[in-house]
């Protein structure tokens, strides 16, 4: 049974980032993964995390202007400087906060722009992977359903990136719930299988409604048997969104025989 972290850009929603990390190691976590805590200064969170015991696995990179639609900068052509200043930014932050991925963020395209994109993507990323060899690199495709636009939405185009980039250190971090949207609960074990050798990080959620995992079309039990069958070693991310406490939601545990 593969390793759970607990992802608080979701998990304890009411509460601040040290609190949540005090939830997150007393509920029985051993790691978590973040989305933008660049509010609270890397080495405050580095201390926290030390505190807790917790490991921190990965951060996002910044959205851009969220006011003006932006939901992520690297696929963006012409913002390519603005992007890597961010990623730098990233970059100093998740080292001094001892993180071990970056999950670099594509935004939202134009069907016209597309191909484009396509080339600054790969540059982009390119460039970050070279800037970071200590650091892994995530693609997360986003389902269109909850992003319409977003530059990417299957495992296969994230794969057909990473070929054309051509470093080991940018991987996919595959999320079920976005791999279920897209395609339907049936398609996740397939694509797992399909596309394991690429896949550094896994999250879970309810397909589709994001909620704990113990609900739905997917079936967690057989995602989980899969990884195991196919030598998955990594961690899994619980990024849903609570019914209720988030505390109280963490029965699913037990309910697919599972164990922090």
């Amino acid at each position: 049974m593969p390793n759970f972290s607990a992802n608080l850009g979701f998990l304890w929603p009411g509460l601040d980032l040290p609190a949540r990390l005090q939830a997150a190691a007393k509920a029985g976590f051993r790691a978590v993964e973040l989305h933008w805590p660049y509010d609270t200064p890397a080495q405050d969170l580095r201390e926290h995390l030390d505190d807790t015991g917790l490991a921190l696995l990965g951060v996002n990179t910044p959205v851009g202007n969220a006011e003006h639609g932006d939901f992520g900068l690297a696929a963006q052509p012409g913002r390519e400087d603005e992007f890597r200043d961010t990623f730098r930014n990233t970059l100093e932050y998740a080292r001094k906060a001892g993180a071990s991925a970056i999950h670099v963020m594509a935004g939202v395209t134009t069907p016209e722009m597309r191909m484009k994109a396509q080339d600054v993507f790969v540059e982009n990323l390119v460039h970050a992977a070279a800037s970071a060899p200590d650091m892994t690199l995530l693609l997360e495709p986003i389902n269109q359903r909850d992003k319409p636009g977003y530059f990417y939405s299957t495992i296969a185009q994230a794969a057909a990136i990473i070929d054309a980039v051509g470093t080991k250190n940018v991987k996919i971090m595959f999320d079920c719930y976005h791999v279920g949207v897209t395609g339907g609960a049936d398609d996740v074990v397939p694509r797992l299988e399909e596309f394991i050798d690429y896949v550094d990080h896994v999250q879970i959620a309810a397909v589709d409604s994001r909620a704990e995992p113990d609900e739905g079309d997917l079936d967690y039990k057989t995602v989980f048997s899969a990884l195991d069958r196919l030598g998955y070693e990594g961690w899994i991310g619980c990024e849903y969104r609570p019914r209720g406490e988030t505390d109280d939601g963490l029965s699913w545990v037990k309910a697919l025989g599972a164990e922090l």
